[in-house]
């Protein structure tokens, strides 16, 4: 498909805001004294700005198309996985926040060594540094298809001017220039959809009642089945999905374990954490109203929707055909922040857990020099990476779907383990290793096993349930074994 003409205005608007943003995030190179500075901001970021950055690095660009395209394909079941966060960000903020704020580690994974060896902390780690790795190709990937449909250029430029532009603040400014940029890209991100709603619907031919009655009756506001039925997408399996994934996101996730350590306080941590979680829901909310809108918009206009252009496409295609000269340029601005913003979390705290999980462990103490070093050069690696990666997807797309079906059987087994530490007082290293290993056997037959019976959203589950039985059980049998040979 030929590109579509974009206004003059709304490039310079686009390339004005790129700019200042790695410029305002090298701004923060002089803050960054040491390794405090530089992984945690010293401690005393403000909690509204830790707030919005965690809502910034959940919402990327991905999501500022794929959660419209969702509404638009079908209905609103997707939008039961942001009523999940709440109760994730209540539970962060009453357990996970004062917990890992008492642990003396930046890392997210040190206690696991404390509970079960070191096995654990450096499996946890490599997992989490490969899934970040993926996590910055695939977001530059998509991000980048999705800005050559709107402004043509080439899918490899795209992705490497991205990454780089990401990569130079990420390095030089430390989380401080990660969390002030996150939550700059996260107002505009909010105004962007804002300011899409409400465009959408105001150029409906029948305003606010044509979009309720069209998508009424083409049944667009289902929350999806309430059966009992477990292979499909169900209400239930979305909810019980949604709040597992983001009990992973909020308790062994690198990216907000480092946020609940940059406050001054655990009041202002827990503040942090619920306010980003909350504030996910209305945000998520206005893009299945675009989406809906926009089904509507062209149901009852079917002539403005060129043939060829379905799902995540007509989005893109209504913000540079559609919105007024200035507006698409912030929209644009906004997609590219919520990459912007995902890929450079995913960069510092990897660099935080190379240094603090694999460099500093079981050595003498390193010089402050030294350390700084080690995160310069890694977060410098890990973009590097992930530029790599998103480029290898241009030729081999179909690896995508495989690699993430292997990153959910790490993540799943991570947040069991994580769960079986901070929940079990008993259970030691070998118990918490035939958790692990049961629980990745489930997920990774679930997952890619081909199996019909459950629904791959349930993979998590299951594995995170399996893992802290299976540890749980072995510790309780072990243990009443050995009492009574006493």
């Amino acid at each position: 498909m030929n590109p579509m003409e974009i206004h003059l205005l709304d490039i310079v608007i686009f390339i004005l805001f790129t700019v200042g943003t790695v410029l305002f995030g090298i701004s923060f190179v002089k803050k960054n004294r040491d390794v405090s500075d530089y992984t945690k901001g010293g401690g005393n970021i403000p909690g509204f700005v830790v707030g919005m950055s965690i809502f910034a690095t959940y919402l990327s660009s991905i999501s500022f198309l794929a959660l419209p395209g969702s509404a638009y394909i079908g209905n609103w079941n997707s939008f039961v996985f942001s009523l999940s966060i709440p109760v994730a960000s209540i539970i962060a903020a009453k357990y996970f926040v004062p917990f890992y704020r008492s642990i003396s580690s930046i890392s997210a994974y040190s206690f696991l060594e404390e509970k079960f060896g070191y096995w654990a902390r450096a499996y946890a780690a490599t997992c989490y540094l490969l899934t970040q790795i993926a996590r910055i190709g695939s977001v530059l990937f998509l991000l980048a298809l999705a800005l050559h449909f709107m402004l043509g250029w080439s899918i490899a430029s795209i992705i490497i001017i991205t990454g780089v532009a990401v990569v130079i603040y990420s390095v030089l400014g430390g989380i401080k220039a990660v969390v002030w940029t996150d939550a700059i890209q996260g107002i505009i991100l909010i105004f962007g959809a804002l300011a899409s709603a409400v465009i959408l619907i105001m150029s409906l031919p029948g305003g606010m009642s044509q979009f309720i009655e069209v998508g009424s009756d083409f049944n667009k506001f289902s929350f999806g089945s309430l059966s009992g039925r477990l292979d499909i997408p169900t209400f239930w399996v979305t909810l019980v999905y949604g709040i597992f994934i983001n009990l992973q996101n909020y308790g062994i996730d690198q990216n907000y374990v480092q946020r609940y350590k940059s406050t001054k306080d655990d009041k202002t941590a827990r503040s942090s954490a619920l306010f980003g979680g909350l504030i996910y829901v209305p945000v998520s909310f206005l893009f299945f109203i675009i989406g809906t809108a926009l089904f509507v918009y062209f149901k009852v206009q079917p002539d403005l929707l060129p043939a060829g252009v379905e799902g995540d496409q007509v989005f893109p295609f209504f913000i540079v055909n559609y919105l007024p000269i200035g507006v698409t340029g912030l929209l644009i601005a906004s997609i590219f922040s919520g990459g912007m913003s995902t890929i450079s979390t995913s960069v510092n705290s990897s660099a935080t857990i190379i240094l603090t999980d694999f460099f500093e462990h079981g050595k003498r103490e390193l010089s402050e020099k030294k350390r700084m070093f080690v995160l310069y050069s890694t977060s410098f690696l890990i973009g590097i990476l992930g530029i790599v990666v998103g480029l290898a997807m241009m030729s081999v797309k179909s690896a995508l779907d495989a690699w993430w079906s292997l990153a959910s059987v790490f993540s799943g087994g991570m947040l069991g383990l994580f769960l079986l530490g901070y929940l079990s007082k008993k259970t030691k290293g070998i118990h918490a290793l035939a958790g692990v290993i049961c629980g990745i056997l489930v997920i990774f037959w679930m997952t890619l096993s081909g199996q019909t019976t459950y629904h791959n959203y349930l993979a998590i589950v299951f594995g995170t349930v399996i893992i802290f039985l299976v540890g749980f059980l072995t510790s309780f049998i072990f243990n009443k074994l050995r009492s009574l040979k006493k």
